[in-house]
C-alpha cells in the first residue's frame, strides 16, 4: 500500500525574489540620482584634462615675485655747458673714466671771435682804471707839493710880519706897512687852512674811488677768467669717476648749449629697480625685505623708495643691499625678487591656478571623496603669493579643488570626472 510523501518547502529567497529586489534597488537608486540632479546642470570632462589640486594647511608666506634690474646707485647726466661742433670723439660709452678726463672736444669760432673782442675790451678797460689810479697818485703828490710851497710862504710871510711889528714899534717903519704885513700874514694861514681841509676832503674821495676802482678791476679780471673758461667748456670731461652710460656724440655733430648727451654710471655702489601690479600699492612702504638668489646664494635687499607714479598699472620701487653686495655686478642684469609683505602665518592654503581668473577666488569645485564628481561651492580667499592662496573660508585642510581653467565648464554647476 503506497503513501503520498509530503514535500518539504525549501527555506530561502527564491532566485526570481532576489532578481526582483535588485531590480527594485536599482529603480530606487536612479530615482535618488535623477532627484539630486534635478535642477543641476552637469559638464563632463576627462579626468586629465583637468588639474586638481590639494587643499593644505601650511604656513602661508606673505611674499610677491618681482623682475629687478640692477642699476647704479647714483647716475649723473651730461650736459653741455658750451655749445660747438664736435671735433674728436675720445672716449666710447661703456668705457670706465676718471674725474677730469676728455670725452670728446668741440669748437665754435663765433665763441672764439667774442673771446678775442671781450678781451680786447677788457684790457682797454683794465688800462683806463690804471691810468686814472696813476693819475690820482700824481694828483696827490701835486697836492702834497702845493701844499709844502704854501707853508713855505706862510713861513716868510710870518717872518716878514714879526719883523715889521718889531720895527712899528721903535718907529722905523709907517704903519701901513706893518698892517700890510700883517694882514698878508693872517690871510696866508686862513688859505692854508682851507687849502688843507680841501686836500683832506680830496684825499679821501680819491681813496674811496681808488678802492672802488680795484674792485672794478677785480669784477673785470674775473669776468675775463670765466670768458676763458667758456673756451674749456668745450673740451666736455668727466665730472666724477665712473662707467660712461650712452653718449649721444658724433664727430661733425652740432651741440646746443645746456643740451644732454649722455649719463655716467658711478658705480661705488648699485640699486634694484623693479615694477610693481598697483594692487599692493597701499602695502608696499620703505624698509620692506626682499631677497633674491645668484649662484645658489641668497641675497638679501631692502625697499629704499617708493615711487608714487603709477603707469600702465605699474608702480616702481628702488631697493638697495642690506648687507652683502655680489660679486661682478653689471648694469642691466635681471633677478626675480622676493619682496615680503608681511610675516608668515599658519593658514588653509590652495595652490594656485586659472580657476582665479574665472570666479575671482568668489568659488571653487570641489571634489567629491569617490573623485568623479566635482561641485561648485562658495569660498573667501584672502591674501595670495606666487604659489598659494589663502583660504578664509569655505574650505578645508585635505580637500581636493580643480585649479585648472573654469572656462570649458561655462554656467554649469557640476562637473562629472570621467
Amino acid at each position: 500500500m503506497s503513501m503520498d510523501r509530503i514535500i518539504e518547502k525549501k527555506k530561502g529567497l527564491k532566485p526570481k525574489t532576489i532578481i526582483l529586489i535588485i531590480a527594485g534597488l536599482a529603480v530606487i537608486a536612479l530615482i535618488v540620482k535623477l532627484i539630486s540632479m534635478s535642477g543641476t546642470s552637469t559638464f563632463r570632462a576627462e579626468k586629465d584634462k583637468v588639474t586638481v589640486s590639494n587643499v593644505e594647511s601650511g604656513s602661508f608666506k606673505d611674499y610677491i615675485s618681482l623682475i629687478g634690474t640692477v642699476e647704479p646707485i647714483k647716475t649723473i647726466f651730461l650736459d653741455v655747458d658750451e655749445g660747438g661742433k664736435v671735433t674728436e670723439k675720445i672716449i666710447d660709452e661703456g668705457e670706465m673714466v676718471k674725474k677730469g678726463d676728455v670725452i670728446f672736444r668741440m669748437v665754435n669760432n663765433d665763441l672764439n671771435l667774442q673771446i678775442l673782442n671781450t678781451e680786447s675790451q677788457l684790457a682797454y678797460q683794465s688800462n683806463e682804471l690804471r691810468n686814472t689810479l696813476i693819475g690820482m697818485e700824481q694828483q696827490k703828490i701835486s697836492n702834497k707839493q702845493q701844499l709844502l710851497n704854501i707853508d713855505y710862504e706862510l713861513i716868510r710871510l710870518k717872518r716878514n710880519y714879526e719883523q715889521n711889528n718889531s720895527l712899528y714899534e721903535k718907529g722905523f717903519v709907517s704903519k701901513e706897512v706893518y698892517l700890510t704885513s700883517k694882514d698878508n700874514y693872517e690871510l696866508a694861514e686862513r688859505d692854508r687852512e682851507l687849502r688843507f681841509e680841501r686836500m683832506v676832503q680830496d684825499s679821501i674821495f680819491r681813496e674811496n674811488q681808488k678802492l672802488s676802482m680795484n674792485s672794478s678791476l677785480k669784477n673785470m679780471q674775473q669776468n675775463l677768467s670765466m670768458v676763458r673758461q667758456r673756451l674749456d667748456d668745450l673740451n666736455v670731461k668727466a665730472p666724477a669717476d665712473g662707467q660712461l652710460g650712452s653718449l649721444d656724440v658724433e664727430i661733425g655733430q652740432s651741440i646746443n648749449r645746456g643740451q644732454r648727451i649722455g649719463q655716467l654710471h658711478i658705480l661705488d655702489n648699485f640699486k634694484v629697480v623693479a615694477e610693481v601690479d598697483e594692487h599692493y600699492i597701499d602695502r608696499v612702504r620703505r624698509d620692506l625685505q626682499a631677497s633674491f638668489e645668484r649662484q645658489d646664494k641668497q641675497f638679501a635687499i631692502e625697499v629704499m623708495k617708493v615711487y608714487p607714479e603709477v603707469r600702465d598699472g605699474r608702480f616702481q620701487v628702488d631697493l638697495k643691499f642690506s648687507n652683502e653686495t655680489p660679486d661682478n655686478l653689471r648694469t642691466g642684469q635681471t633677478y626675480q625678487l622676493k619682496l615680503e609683505l608681511g610675516q608668515p602665518i599658519d593658514a588653509i592654503l590652495l595652490p594656485r591656478g586659472g580657476f582665479f581668473q574665472s570666479t575671482g577666488g568668489q568659488w571653487v569645485f570641489v571634489v567629491d571623496k569617490t573623485g568623479n564628481t566635482a561641485t561648485k561651492r562658495n569660498i573667501r580667499i584672502g591674501r595670495q603669493n606666487p604659489l598659494y592662496y589663502e583660504v578664509l573660508e569655505g574650505l578645508a585642510p585635505g580637500e581636493k579643488v580643480i585649479t585648472s581653467s573654469y572656462e570649458i565648464f561655462g554656467t554649469n554647476d557640476r562637473v562629472e570626472l570621467k
